[in-house]
């Protein structure tokens, strides 16, 4: 697997990842064995030294026990009446990944059935290694261009062109075009 990715300027999914290593009672090389992630490379995640792949952040949550839904971070408030109904643009919680690939959650948290991701692609950006998950998806382009491998499957996606898989066959992304690409995400059950 690919381990290189550019510094990160946002601390908290790193902390995030190292204080549930730390809870769960796993040193680094556990963690790594448990991902087949190389120790090095979680550490520079953990100290925000690098942002994470896609696949890599997959197998650290599957290794943790949690989805990936557990290490979206915002720093706004939500109001009181608000939690578990809206989410208002402003407090989106985000995970930003090597690449630039930028995911923001649509849905609260509290939701137990669906997650609805908007996923910003950077002209040239890909997902290279395929990864797998539990549940289903769909998707709808909704800016750009998107190139999508599904199992043994190619596609290439226009905007308002929609897609749907099991997230068991493993499935990886590139934006091939000169302009950002936005996919609008749904995983259901919440896997992700």
């Amino acid at each position: 697997m690919k381990e290189e990715s550019e510094p990160s300027g946002n601390p908290i999914l790193g902390d995030r990842i190292r204080g549930l290593r730390k809870r769960r009672k796993l040193t680094l090389s556990q963690l790594a064995e448990q991902s087949n992630l190389s120790p090095g490379y979680i550490s520079q995640i953990e100290r925000s030294l690098a942002y994470p792949s896609i696949p890599a952040l997959v197998k650290i949550a599957s290794s943790l026990g949690v989805t990936v839904q557990w290490f979206f971070s915002g720093s706004l408030e939500v109001p009181a009446a608000e939690r578990g109904y809206v989410v208002r643009a402003q407090n989106r919680l985000k995970i930003e990944y090597e690449k630039g690939f930028v995911d923001e959650l649509l849905t609260p948290k509290m939701s137990a059935q669906v997650e609805m991701i908007y996923c910003r692609m950077p002209p040239g950006s890909e997902s290279e290694e395929a990864y797998t998950h539990d549940g289903d998806e769909v998707g709808f382009v909704l800016v750009g261009a998107l190139d999508i491998w599904i199992g043994e499957r190619y596609f290439q996606l226009a905007p308002g062109d929609s897609f749907s898989f099991s997230s068991k066959e493993p499935h990886r992304y590139r934006n091939p075009g000169e302009v950002e690409t936005i996919v609008l995400w749904a995983i259901s059950p919440p896997a992700f």
